[in-house]
């Protein structure tokens, strides 16, 4: 900032100016301030070139001490140019701060030196999984996207399909590398992992490599394929793989487990799964001295002396108490029922099954029994308008209502009947009733019971993080059909649910995921071409903690190109 003076003919005229950096790099300068003519200053200054200097000293101080003020210059009669972008997406750069944190940088560079491509996988990479978590699409529609980021980007399209095989060659190596640098970023919870499958369904009618029909867990017709996913006991991602879509899941768990094992370095853990994937195999693979297992139990598969034991009302206990209960007493009188209705009384038993010495523990809970029956009740009431109405009767799901319709197609002689008889299965609803309240686990632990069914209660998260790469991060319906396009799909929304889940972490786990994605979505800045960025965003409690969380703030009146600089750099640091 200086003191200009230009001297004409018919007046000396005094301003104020600073110097910049356009566009193109070359050095210009612009008008700060003018402070008026030689004639007008003498009228309220007795040296008005001195005292012009030193009003100029004066805002070079203020500058230093309160900030920089730009004052900037509008017209209402000059056009915007045409097809130049001014507004700019930046909530990518918390993601940013975890996706360097994670050294992903380090490891695109590891992999790019055993190929011999020119374009910037890290870059590539990056926005792919910037763009699943915050405007997720297809890959021309995620470049596209990239161009609004305040960085732009130095690769083409046809770089990112290039790029997909890179990434679907070194999978292994992204998960493994990823898990050894996530130390960084504090102890992981890595002593119990929690394993799950879902399936995600194309938008094509014939089967080709992985994409098998199987069955679908959103009932599609479409060819689908599977993914496992193990989580640690923070619910953040650990491992992936992929399968063909008619993979029985079953087989699908001791493979992973063994990369873990051999890739990660890691041979110590308890593994909690859903009843889907308690086979005998995957119990007697961690009924070892390094691992041990958790698992749902099937009350209804369970042997018939394991089942009357299971479902006997006597021999119930409650954590902390000598005593035992009997559940016929307690649901015997709606006092109790309202006295007990906040416990979860349990009874425990080992059995030897298989050469597994496995324990078995079974809980009641009258919250639980009270929301099945209501359950049941909508269902029963939707099953009896099915048979007095002429709508579709026959049974398509396992949990469908219409499994409580019965159907009679013939005599009590076995001969066809003339008409078909629809009616409510009584002897189904019994059956089921029976098991209204029940739930039970099997495991090798020896740990309190308590213990026991506070991991496995943790299994929701899993499910939790299926639901938000499928609703939030979009990973379905999926367009690409090479595998390793596919591979290279899944391997990004597993990099963008771990980002989310350490950035939801940052936040103190304060904010729901809609909460966190749609106001980092809105964190966009106005660019003012000579003079740097202003935010176009709403200061919130949120944005204040992110702020606090990452260690840079985006929210001041406006930000110079030297500070947005300095942002986008500390976003980059480890």
């Amino acid at each position: 900032m200086r003191l200009n003076i230009v001297v004409s003919k018919n007046a000396k005229q005094y301003y104020v100016i600073e110097s910049y950096r356009t566009e193109d790099g070359k050095n210009s300068s612009r008008i700060i301030e003018k402070l008026g003519t030689h004639e007008e200053l003498l009228k309220l200054h007795d040296d008005p070139e001195a005292w012009a200097r030193a009003y100029v000293e004066e805002l070079k101080q203020k500058e230093k001490d309160a900030g920089k003020q730009i004052l900037v210059k509008y017209s209402p009669n000059k056009q915007i140019e045409k097809d130049q972008l001014f507004l700019y997406d930046g909530g990518y750069l918390f993601l940013q701060k975890i996706f360097y944190q994670l050294r992903l940088d380090y490891i695109c560079r590891k992999i790019s030196k055993n190929y011999k491509f020119e374009y910037n996988l890290t870059e590539i990479l990056a926005n792919l999984v910037y763009g699943r978590v915050l405007f997720p699409r297809s890959k021309k529609g995620t470049y596209e996207y990239s161009q609004k980021l305040l960085e732009t980007p130095s690769y083409e399209l046809h770089d990112v399909y290039r790029a997909l095989k890179v990434i679907a060659e070194n999978k292994d190596y992204i998960q493994s590398a990823v898990y050894k640098f996530s130390g960084e970023l504090g102890a992981r919870n890595d002593r119990i992992l929690y394993y799950d499958c879902t399936n995600f369904y194309f938008e094509m009618e014939e089967e080709s490599g992985l994409c098998k029909y199987g069955p679908s867990k959103e009932n599609r017709p479409n060819p689908i394929v599977e993914m496992g996913l193990f989580m640690d006991g923070d619910g953040i991602p650990l491992a992936f793989c992929i399968h063909e879509g008619n993979t029985n899941e079953q087989k699908t768990l001791i493979p992973l487990e063994k990369q873990i094992i051999e890739d990660f370095n890691h041979a110590k853990f308890i593994v909690c799964t859903d009843a889907g994937l308690s086979s005998t195999a995957n119990r007697k693979f961690n009924n070892v001295a390094d691992r041990a297992f958790i698992t749902v139990q099937s009350i209804k598969k369970m042997k018939d002396f394991q089942k009357e034991w299971a479902l006997s009302p006597e021999g119930w206990h409650l954590p902390g108490r000598k005593e035992t209960f009997n559940l016929e007493t307690i649901l015997s009188s709606e006092e109790s029922i309202e006295q007990y209705k906040n416990w979860t009384f349990y009874k425990e038993e080992w059995f030897n099954e298989n050469d597994i010495e496995q324990r078995y523990i079974v809980t009641f809970d009258i919250k639980y029994m009270l929301y099945m029956r209501h359950i049941r009740a909508k269902q029963i009431e939707r099953a009896q308008k099915a048979i007095d109405s002429s709508t579709k009767r026959d049974r398509t799901r396992k949990s469908d209502y219409k499994r409580y319709i019965s159907k009679i197609s013939v005599t009590t002689e076995g001969e066809v009947a003339n008409e078909t008889v629809y009616a409510l299965n009584e002897e189904k609803i019994t059956e089921e009733e029976k098991y209204d309240g029940f739930y039970a686990v099997a495991t090798n632990l020896e740990d309190p019971v308590e213990s026991i069914i506070r991991v496995n209660r943790r299994r929701w998260e899993i499910e939790e993080s299926f639901r938000i790469m499928k609703t939030e991060f979009k990973s379905r319906p999926v367009y690409v059909s090479l595998d390793e396009c596919i591979t290279a799909h899944f391997t990004t929304c597993y990099l963008a649910l771990i980002l989310y889940r350490y950035l939801e972490k940052a936040l103190g786990n304060k904010y729901t995921c809609e909460e966190i994605i749609s106001q980092l979505r809105e964190m966009k800045f106005y660019k003012i071409p000579t003079h740097g960025y202003l935010p176009a965003y709403t200061r919130t409690d949120f944005t204040d903690d992110l702020h606090e969380a990452f260690g840079f703030r985006t929210d001041y009146e406006i930000l110079s190109k030297s500070m947005m600089r300095s942002i986008i750099s500390a976003s980059k640091k480890k």
